[in-house]
């Protein structure tokens, strides 16, 4: 089924901080008026970096994470900077991070976080055929590095300080295109 994308009427903005407010008055295929709202991000999108430390063994990493306030354990990942393309952002993530950089990088797809009401895309990154590369991050603290068999990717996905959707996701979206591609 395809639909006509609704009538934009009219757009007024606010600030909102990191984002962009925008109140949309819509117009339906039927007719129907309604109000929206939707976030816009301000910077240029963000990586979330799958690093695989050999064929069946990712590296993650566990940081504060202030939304939740405790330690989470998740992904490299972080804000794209002007002019840099998805693959040059997530090596440097990575070598900030983690310690790594990396000869193989594959952007495999864009996640949205609330397509109802936010614009921002984080790009999945497969980062292999790692080295050791240490940049200078913005990190208060040095993060602990876990190594994770992606066999046992059910069993991560219970633990109670894993919780990032994006995380999860792109954990799932690597292991379903090695099992295609090969490693």
């Amino acid at each position: 089924m395809s639909q006509r994308l609704p009538i934009i009427h009219g757009i007024t903005e606010h600030d909102a901080g990191p984002y962009r407010l925008e109140r949309l008055d819509l117009e339906f295929s039927n007719g129907e008026r309604r109000r929206y709202e939707r976030l816009h991000a301000r910077g240029h999108g963000a990586v979330a970096v799958v690093p695989l430390l050999d064929a069946e063994t990712v590296l993650l990493v566990r940081e504060y994470a202030a939304g939740v306030h405790r330690y989470e354990l998740g992904l490299v990942k972080g804000r794209m900077d002007a002019g840099e393309t998805p693959a040059q952002a997530a090596n440097r993530e990575l070598m900030e991070e983690a310690g790594y950089g990396a000869h193989d990088l594959q952007v495999l797809r864009s996640l949205s976080l609330a397509p109802t009401y936010m614009s921002h895309q984080t790009h999945v990154v497969l980062a292999r055929d790692l080295y050791p590369q240490r940049l200078a991050g913005d990190e208060p603290e040095p993060l602990e590095l876990v190594p994770w068999k992606l066999a046992d990717l059910g069993q991560l996905i219970l633990q109670e300080d894993f919780s990032e959707g994006r995380t999860i996701a792109a954990l799932f979206i690597v292991r379903e295109w090695l099992q295609r591609h090969g490693t």
